[in-house]
């Protein structure tokens, strides 16, 4: 069963999907478009779940699920991955980017893969105190509070060891 995100609990499962660019307005309606009925019929053994997804910054799809209600089971989880590749398709993005996600002052989302991440710290672009928007969050009260983190306080701290602070 579909439900608005904001009355999901703060216990929440949550997984947070990247997409490799930034979304249009037209984009984000379509994906909200899809996801409602897809999450409205998505269950676990038969049983209903109660879900939901947003999008946030025009970069990240949010897809959660209440698992005091009913808890999703492996079949049920590779179902809403499939969903999120399906949307992919229809719009061109890759929602698997695995990239650092950063925000800078001006509210504006860049991300940098893996190779590009040396030079960034190297450039003063990343610093240990930029923001990265922190996708590994599992519940919902994390997402309302570790969304935003510092560089420092992620997997990119070891980037700057060899950095002088």
């Amino acid at each position: 069963m579909y439900i608005d995100f904001d009355k999901l609990p703060d216990t929440a499962r949550v997984w947070v999907y990247q997409a490799d660019r930034s979304l249009t307005d037209g984009e984000v309606k379509t994906i909200q478009e899809a996801f409602q009925p897809a999450l409205g019929q998505w269950t676990a053994h038969g049983q209903p779940l109660l879900a939901s997804a947003k999008v946030v910054e025009n970069r990240f799809v949010i897809v959660g699920v209440d698992e005091d209600y009913t808890l999703p089971s492996g079949c049920s989880i590779d179902a809403s991955v499939r969903t999120v590749q399906e949307i992919g398709r229809q719009i061109l993005v890759d929602f698997f980017d695995r990239s650092a996600a950063i925000q800078f002052a001006d509210g504006s989302v860049q991300t940098f893969a893996l190779p590009a991440i040396k030079s960034a710290v190297a450039d003063g672009i990343l610093t240990p105190e930029t923001p990265v928007f922190n996708t590994l969050v599992k519940i919902k009260a994390e997402l309302l509070s570790d969304w935003r983190i510092r560089a420092a306080d992620t997997w990119l701290k070891r980037y700057f060891k060899s950095v002088i602070v």
